[in-house]
């Protein structure tokens, strides 16, 4: 009992310890400009990055979804990868000021907008949908332009493992965004019940998932959350994909796409595993586009134990 008391006493010192450099990091960059704390956190993840054992599991992970590109093409994408990296996380620090997009005046700020009428049906005609994203760019800014048009969605999300970070970010994504649902054994029913009311959910659809079903990714095999599908098929809602894309200056585009069409079965009902290689499909449709903009860090084909 002592021996376990002092392991997760030193386990939650470490956490701690973690997230305070983590916050006091960020707390810095709020002294600079927000491109210049920006372009900062891009040049050092691009040197932290591959000194950490992260990047042996990036290189595998390209080396799989572009076999026909050279380890040296590969790189390229892998470096400007950490930087997108960085850049999310000093974006986090003014991403209140990073959203200012003006239906008056666009083109003239950071963000532009593809698809307003989308967002305007949706909110103006009240009904249930299903948005779902990919770790694309700032993917974070898509449900706080929703909040800004006034269209409210119920966001699942995955809490980070440190506790303290997750508290943080929690927090912060719920002044921004809304309503959030944590990933847990009960969240399907949290986002049933939302689309249910007649409400809008958004999740991400590019995470590993233990027991999802078996699909296809960049060709290999992976195994993807049917959630989405499921959720679907119970309430024959409207589907949308959503996108988020950096652009040169410290710009953004968020796009919103028409409907998608689901595949169904021969009773007529949603394919779940259909709709899931669908899913995994306008990803990497996404992500073949801009290769450097996706968080290829992340061990989506559950390789890590191999390496």
């Amino acid at each position: 009992m002592l021996v376990t008391r002092i392991v997760l006493a030193l386990r939650k010192f470490y956490h701690w310890s973690v997230a305070q450099i983590a916050f006091g990091f960020l707390t810095a960059l709020k002294i600079f400009p927000a491109d210049g704390a920006i372009n900062f956190a891009d040049r050092l993840m691009r040197w932290v990055g591959p000194k950490t054992k992260r990047h042996r599991l990036m290189q595998v992970n390209l080396r799989r979804a572009f076999p026909e590109k050279s380890e040296e093409e590969r790189e390229v994408i892998a470096l400007a990868s950490w930087g997108h990296m960085g850049r999310l996380a000093a974006e986090y620090v003014f991403l209140d000021r990073l959203f200012d997009f003006d239906p008056e005046k666009p083109g003239e700020g950071r963000v532009e907008v593809s698809g307003v009428e989308q967002f305007l049906d949706l909110r103006d005609n009240p009904r249930p949908f299903i948005v779902f994203t990919g770790h694309t760019a700032n993917f974070e800014l898509l449900p706080v332009a929703g909040a800004a048009f006034g269209l409210f969605v119920t966001v699942l999300f995955r809490p980070p493992n440190n506790p303290y970070i997750a508290d943080k970010v929690f927090e912060f994504r719920r002044k921004r965004m809304g309503n959030l649902v944590p990933s847990h054994a009960g969240s399907s029913f949290a986002l049933a019940r939302q689309l249910e009311q007649g409400g809008g959910v958004g999740v991400l659809v590019d995470q590993k998932f233990w027991k999802g079903v078996e699909t296809q990714f960049f060709g290999n095999p992976v195994r993807t959350n049917p959630l989405l599908a499921k959720l679907a098929r119970q309430f024959d809602c409207e589907v949308y994909p959503a996108r988020c894309i950096r652009l040169p200056g410290n710009r953004f585009r968020l796009e919103i796409e028409p409907q998608v069409v689901l595949p169904r079965n021969e009773k007529g009902q949603i394919d779940v595993t259909a709709t899931a290689q669908l899913l995994n499909d306008k990803v990497e449709s996404w992500v073949r586009e801009y290769p450097e903009q996706w968080l290829w860090y992340h061990d989506r084909w559950d390789i890590k134990r191999s390496i």
